[in-house]
């Protein structure tokens, strides 16, 4: 048995946990999704019925983990220490990989849902201000800085850069010098080209 079982489908952000698996070189199985027909061993890993969903196989017990940016971190943690921080880029990498979950994922989504906060005191009410600030603040990470934690690829960057990827793909970040540079980067890894660079244009 492999040590991971990837709940997935083609058309979602389980490429993001595939990406994971990938560059961890981890051994893992693929549990395909049908949207119309999603089967009871994946609400088991995850109530919500949402992919990607993850198992762990241990001797003492499988271990579910789902959210993407969890995953990405609990893959490392477990097959590839060497796409975790350093001590010295540990605030980079969780700074980044939680905005990228929290602020960045609402604001993207709110925006494509023809949501924007009202005035002033609608985006004090909100995590991230307004999806113009959002957008400052991921192109202004890059713009000094090759990865999210400086000159060296982590874990970090397969869960940042799916958000930039997919972004500048289908028009939900704005396109610029920084990011698509970035971009550019992570497409030319194996491990994305096995994933994320399976999506059609």
């Amino acid at each position: 048995m492999a040590d991971f079982t990837l709940f997935f489908n083609p058309m979602s952000r389980a490429l993001i946990g595939k990406w994971a698996l990938e560059e961890a070189g981890a051994s893992y199985d693929i549990f395909p999704v049908e949207w119309d027909n999603k089967p009871a061993e994946l609400f088991a890993a995850n109530p919500l019925g949402k992919v990607p969903a993850l198992l762990h196989h241990r001797p003492e017990g499988d271990l579910a983990v789902s959210e993407c940016a969890a995953i990405c971190h609990y893959v490392a943690d477990a097959s590839a220490p060497s796409l975790l921080p350093t001590d010295a880029e540990k605030a980079d990498y969780f700074r980044m990989m939680f905005f990228a979950a929290g602020p960045l994922e609402a604001a993207v989504s709110n925006k494509a849902a023809g949501w924007v906060p009202d005035g002033e005191r609608g985006e004090m009410t909100i995590g991230y201000g307004s999806f113009e600030r959002a957008s400052a603040m991921l192109d202004g990470w890059f713009a000094e800085r090759d990865y999210v934690c400086g000159e060296r690829f982590t874990m970090a960057d397969v869960y940042v850069g799916s958000q930039v990827d997919w972004g500048l793909r289908f028009g939900t970040v704005p396109a610029g010098a920084n990011l698509e540079a970035y971009a550019a980067k992570l497409r030319e890894r194996p491990a994305y080209a096995t994933s994320l660079g399976a999506i059609p244009d």
